[in-house]
């Protein structure tokens, strides 16, 4: 055990500090402080010195320096147990500081406040960083408290060994330390990167422990700021494959402008569709597939009315999320206890994706694009109808979230099948047609979205014998004619993106 003797005190946030100075004041210690800090401190009544009392150099370049200077760092840096060390801090008069209390300036907040880039720069802290990396690397002697956020936590300690350390309590509060650093630094890499040093850098301090993960025998933790993007309102803790399917529901919702409602399965839609009633929107979601809609993930656009709240809650469901619910609607939803009910705020995702692979890491821009008829060419020579036009970018909307290789089939913007996942696009298109006739939806003048290319003009050829009317696809293969050749020859419409949208 080490007995805390004498602290360093340099923060930029006061908040909270107050208790801590009260704690360590009452055990004895002596304070070493600079500029604001020292102010506060004594200003409520506790002694301390002045950094420039001890390295009799005053604070230079209005503020910038300040503790950077032997007189400081070898008071951090000593090594008890190193003779030499201590004779060098005799000599020149050096105190010992046992414990290092920082709180760095606010880079992330200021730059989330302004673009002012003055402004962002005077807000990366450099003697603050620096006593930080300092007295965790000598926690064999030093206790750091590297941020605000450390303050309960120094005061339990406080409380339960009475200003004595030991070294797993020193060595705990180290590797907060370099957490915080790390963490500040790819802040600053980030902001100042312009794009063309292709090195990655992602830090994520918040972390939630969830049930577990994907399985219940994998353990799982979140690492993210979910509150900025909804607010739970009732129901228990989100789990793993929860996170995974909002995230599906939340990037397809927004996809569409008029009033719609999903109902999510394992990151795919089993149930869409668009209608002026939200009412009727649900119910012809369900349509699609009720079967699937079991334990499911329900997401809408548009406020939940109790009409449709008392339609929606005839069936199980794991969790809905909507930017709104009227109070009645909500009562309603409520009644089941485990429930998940989710508002959605207004948040704007960043349009970049990282994922792991093998012992690294894969980045890309997220697929923002959507298609809109000025997009889509007509490679037939029967055209789609406006109607069916619609329908087709309806459809394509869906086949962007929908995991490849991906078809889907639907009319009058409601979603009737789709094939998901499959190892072959002709195994998606038998698959999104046994839905549909699993549940008795016609799939006469019915539209295919493919996700990718059709290789052969065999899909076409069964979609065609199927109902279906129109199609659309990002064309590209080599055997493009085959498929164009056959819509002609059957009076099939059908369209070009010129897009690919894998989801794997």
């Amino acid at each position: 055990m080490k007995k805390i003797k004498t602290a360093l005190v340099s923060v930029f946030n006061k908040d909270g500090l107050l208790p801590v100075l009260k704690k360590l004041s009452g055990l004895g210690i002596d304070f070493y402080s600079t500029g604001g800090t020292y102010d506060f401190i004594v200003q409520n009544g506790f002694h301390a010195q002045t950094v420039e009392s001890l390295t009799g150099f005053p604070a230079i370049l209005g503020g910038r320096v300040k503790t950077l200077h032997p007189k400081i760092f070898g008071g951090i840096l000593v090594r008890s147990e190193n003779k030499n060390d201590n004779r060098e801090l005799q000599q020149y008069d050096i105190p010992v500081f046992d414990l290092v209390i920082v709180d760095l300036y606010p880079f992330e907040k200021t730059v989330a406040q302004t673009r002012e880039e003055q402004k962002i720069i005077e807000k990366i802290d450099i003697g603050g960083i620096s006593l930080i990396r300092a007295a965790a690397k000598n926690y064999r002697d030093v206790l750091v408290v590297p941020s605000m956020e450390m303050y309960g936590d120094l005061l339990r300690l406080l409380e339960q060994k009475g200003g004595e350390t030991g070294l797993g309590d020193r060595r705990y509060f180290a590797a907060k330390a370099f957490d915080v650093s790390s963490h500040y630094d790819t802040a600053i890499f980030n902001w100042m990167n312009p794009g063309n040093i292709q090195s990655f850098k992602k830090s994520e301090q918040e972390a939630h422990v969830l049930r577990y993960g994907e399985n219940p025998h994998q353990q799982g933790v979140f690492y993210g700021h979910p509150e900025a993007i909804f607010e739970q309102l009732h129901g228990r803790a989100i789990s793993y494959n929860n996170l995974q399917d909002m995230e599906a529901a939340i990037h397809l919702i927004d996809d569409f402008q008029e009033t719609a409602f999903a109902v999510i399965k394992h990151n795919n839609a089993c149930g869409l569709a668009c209608r002026d009633n939200l009412t009727e929107a649900w119910k012809d979601a369900l349509a699609g597939d009720p079967v699937s809609a079991f334990g499911g993930v329900l997401v809408t656009n548009r406020t939940v009315d109790a009409t449709t709240a008392a339609e929606i809650n005839k069936i199980f469901f794991e969790i809905i999320l909507a930017p709104g619910y009227e109070p009645e609607a909500l009562e309603i939803l409520k009644t089941k206890k485990n429930r998940i009910i989710l508002k959605k705020k207004t948040y704007a995702f960043p349009e970049e994706q990282f994922r792991s692979v093998l012992n690294g890491v894969l980045w890309q821009q997220r697929d923002i694009l959507t298609e809109t008829a000025d997009n889509l060419e007509v490679k037939t020579i029967t055209k789609p109808t406006k109607t069916e036009t619609e329908d087709l970018l309806f459809a394509n909307k869906i086949v962007k979230h929908t995991k490849s290789n991906a078809i889907v089939l639907a009319k009058n913007k409601q979603l009737l099948g789709s094939g998901t996942g499959q190892t072959s696009r002709v195994d998606a298109l038998r698959h999104a047609i046994e839905k549909a006739n699993a549940f008795n939806l016609s799939l006469k003048g019915a539209v295919m979205a493919s996700d990718a290319f059709f290789p052969f003009a065999d899909s076409v050829e069964i979609a065609d014998k199927a109902g279906i009317n129109a199609v659309i696809q990002p064309g590209g293969s080599i055997r493009d004619k085959d498929s164009i050749a056959y819509c002609n020859q059957h009076k099939i419409s059908m369209v070009f993106t010129g897009v690919r949208h894998f989801k794997h």
